[in-house]
């Protein structure tokens, strides 16, 4: 190391705090603090930051964007042939080749995503694709939201993970969540993000941060499948939907204690718990959690964050980083999701396997005393194709208990196929479709007795 690079370090290690340096942490934090992390009301709307910049977004381009959905679909699949066909230099390293030369399968997952974008928008094809309630969900409902957040997210992540937020909020709470989760304590902004955002940008920051190497392969794993709880705007809808608007904070209040419970059971079983403490090769460990006992928590904390913001990237690699985020998401992942939710969608509306599957859980509702069971036991396992189909199921049962039970479980359950389960295949974190299966199961059957002992010890 030269004597330049010492005393930097030094330096450094001295003055921490220097004005420029303090001012690159809090300016860009703050905003991403603001824009992913702090709910706030607009009318009769409560949502974060990004969530009214996406949602005017998606205003604005109004009934364009299935139409948008459907050319970024095509374009992917025709990108990916090209690539493929001329092998490009500038598409072989880094990543564009991560983006296009995938596999037979993931390139037939996005030739499959945009078969089922043309059929529904078109109206051409087998009635199960191109259905309201099948492909129809996928590309009025879900592409037009995926568009315009992911948008957002890619381009506004930066402020959040980069310039030292992470570093500081982690070495404030790295005890308790060693303690409790097992876990480093920057995971508990991926939580934060998704109870006030969405799970999908929880999914994202956790991807960035297991390719960034601040997550080994277990952590990866267990924060992906285990703190991506859905935002309290979907709450909202989810509640409003099933007709229970006025028991919100109860149901909130159940999601929390019964996700937070399934958070500290879930890891310490498998498949989580074979998961090994390994980190992503190309990158290795980049996090250090150590503090010096002579230096205050908040202190060191404040440290670790200005160190970090000091290495933040400049203006145009940040350019150049979120739109590659952008292409990426827009190109590889919204094919997939496509593709995986209409696959999930047709086999819950067009055929009973979710009935048969369900068969088990009827002795299961009726044990926990929940009333209709035989009518809420497909809502129990639905969730894993969508987390929308437990409450469409719910709307027909007539009692509030078992409607309140179904609700909460299915923003508890957290594998949803058609998004999240998608995103994490999709993903570099190590986790395959029979261990998100295991997973989902898991979680139901942690989650359940809870909801159902406090609907029914606190609230009916």
């Amino acid at each position: 190391m030269s004597s330049t690079d010492t005393t930097h370090r030094t330096r450094t290690e001295e003055t921490p705090f220097e004005r420029n340096n303090l001012l690159k942490f809090l300016i860009p934090s703050a905003l991403g603090v603001g824009l992913f992390l702090i709910p706030f009301q607009i009318g009769d709307t409560i949502n974060i930051g990004m969530g009214f910049m996406a949602d005017g977004l998606k205003a604005l381009l109004d009934g364009a964007l299935p139409a948008i959905a459907v050319i970024v679909l095509v374009l992917s699949v025709l990108a990916t042939t090209w690539i493929k066909l001329t092998h490009p230099r500038w598409a072989e390293k880094g990543v564009m080749r991560d983006m296009f030369h995938v596999g037979p399968v993931w390139f037939g997952m996005r030739i499959l995503g945009a078969a089922f974008a043309l059929m529904t928008f078109f109206q051409f094809g087998p009635e199960f694709v191109t259905a309201s309630f099948t492909g129809g969900v996928m590309l009025n409902d879900l592409a037009p939201v995926l568009l315009t957040f992911f948008f957002f997210a890619a381009l506004l992540l930066p402020f959040l993970v980069e310039f030292g937020f992470m570093e500081f909020i982690g070495s404030l709470v790295r005890k308790p969540f060693r303690v409790i989760f097992n876990l480093p304590g920057r995971s508990a902004i991926d939580a934060t993000a998704s109870w006030m955002g969405s799970g999908t940008v929880g999914v994202l920051i956790t991807t960035q941060q297991y390719e960034k190497g601040f997550y080994n392969r277990r952590e990866a794993s267990v924060i992906a499948t285990n703190f991506s709880i859905v935002s309290i705007a979907f709450s909202l809808l989810i509640t409003s939907f099933v007709d229970l608007n006025h028991m919100f904070i109860q149901f909130y209040f159940t999601v929390v204690v019964a996700g937070l419970i399934a958070a500290v059971i879930v890891p310490r079983l498998p498949p989580l718990s074979r998961k090994p403490d390994t980190y992503y090769e190309p990158v290795g460990c980049q996090l250090a959690e150590k503090r010096t006992e002579e230096m205050g928590l908040l202190r060191y904390s404040l440290t670790q964050a200005v160190r970090r913001a000091e290495r933040a990237p400049g203006p145009r690699e940040l350019a150049r980083n979120a739109l590659f985020n952008v292409a990426d998401i827009f190109l590889a992942l919204l094919p997939l999701v496509f593709a995986i939710g209409t696959v999930a969608l047709i086999l819950a509306e067009f055929t009973p396997l979710f009935t048969w599957l369900s068969y088990p859980m009827v002795p299961v509702l009726e044990l926990l005393r929940i009333p209709e069971a035989q009518a809420a036991a497909p809502a129990t396992l639905v969730g894993f194709a969508d987390m929308f189909l437990p409450a469409v199921l719910a709307t027909n049962i007539e009692s509030e208990l078992t409607r309140f039970v179904i609700a909460c479980l299915s923003l508890t359950q957290l594998i949803y196929m058609s998004e999240i389960g998608a995103l994490i295949l999709k993903s570099k974190i190590p986790l395959k479709l029979w261990e998100l299966i295991v997973i989902f199961l898991l979680r139901t059957a942690i989650t359940l007795p809870i909801i159902a002992f406090m609907a029914h010890t606190f609230f009916f």
